[in-house]
This record gives structure tokens, C-alpha cells and sequence, in this order.
């Protein structure tokens, strides 16, 4: 082999790996990122120490839907919730159940220990810029009930959509 096509093989090497890292970088800042869950406010659903994929571009071409697991950008820490209220409804839990707009919502994504944990909230009316969010271990979650309060959309930086860690648990979050 002559040394210009020696030459020639690791310039093309070396495009090849530029490119892929600008598209590592690319996809990192705009479209996929990771979080840790931490604590046991998602329980069974997300576990503390879990790793998660998000999607950060969904919600630039469409809004979070009741249900979405969500990434929440505060200052000092991420938080991941579920949605439950949306902007302009009506959140109620009376008795172990949650009412939207008076209507009574099966939450079939949460225990049956989960919805007896539940407790009393409310009726609030969201605003039209909030979410009404909470996490899946009603007892012990700090959510829109009890502390994080209501949810701007521009703190919903993302969606969670694949467990990554640990690899046992590998699946599709729900």
C-alpha cells in the first residue's frame, strides 16, 4: 500500500468518526437524553436507581397527554412524574378515587395498594400553561398535591420511554 492511500484510508477514518460524534452530540441535545430516577416515588413502575431514556423532542411538535411519564426540569433536581391533570381541567381524589371534570378516571397504571394511598385533594382547577402530575407511590411521592405543585408545560423537558438500567430490566416504561 503507498503512502498516500495510507494517507487517504485515515483521513477517511477520521471524517467518519467526526461525524458520527457531531451526530452523537446532535442527538444527545435535542432528541434523546437519560435520567436517574431517584426515590421510590414511581414505584412499581420506575424503581430508584433506574436508568431511563427520554424523548426531548415530542413535545416540541405536540403537548403531554394524561398518562405520559415525565421528565420535570427544576433548578436543583429533574423529577419524574406522572400526568394526570391537563391544562384547563378539574382534579379531584375523593375517597381513593380521581375525578377529572367530575367524571371518575380508572387509573389502571397504579396498584390497588397504590389508589388507597391516594388520600383527599382538591377540587383545583388547572391553568391553562400547567399539568396536575403525581407519581405511581401515591404515599410517599412529593408531586402537584405536596410540594412540586402545578407543572408548567415549559418545565416537561421530555417523556420517558425506555428503561435502560439496570440491563435486567430493559423495557418500554408505561
Amino acid at each position: 500500500m503507498t503512502e498516500a492511500k495510507k494517507k487517504n484510508e485515515w483521513l477517511e477514518w477520521g471524517k467518519a468518526i467526526l461525524i458520527a460524534i457531531l451526530i452523537a452530540i446532535f442527538l444527545r441535545s435535542f432528541i434523546f437524553a437519560t435520567s436517574i430516577v431517584e426515590g421510590e416515588s414511581m414505584d412499581p413502575t420506575l424503581e430508584d436507581g433506574e436508568r431511563v431514556i427520554f424523548n426531548k423532542a415530542i413535545y416540541i411538535i405536540g403537548k403531554p397527554d394524561r398518562g405520559d411519564i415525565v421528565i420535570i426540569q427544576r433548578p436543583l433536581k429533574n423529577y419524574v412524574k406522572r400526568v394526570i391533570g391537563l391544562p384547563g381541567e378539574t382534579i379531584e381524589i375523593s375517597g381513593y378515587d380521581l375525578y377529572i371534570n367530575g367524571k371518575k378516571y380508572d387509573q389502571t397504571f397504579l396498584s390497588e395498594q397504590a389508589e388507597m394511598e391516594t388520600g383527599n385533594f382538591g377540587p383545583i382547577q388547572i391553568p391553562d400553561d400547567s399539568y396536575f402530575v403525581m407519581g405511581d407511590n401515591r404515599a410517599i411521592s412529593k408531586d402537584s398535591r405536596n410540594g412540586l405543585g402545578l407543572i408548567n408545560e415549559d418545565e416537561i423537558i421530555g417523556r420517558s420511554e425506555f428503561i435502560i438500567f439496570p440491563f435486567s430490566d430493559w423495557s418500554r416504561t408505561k
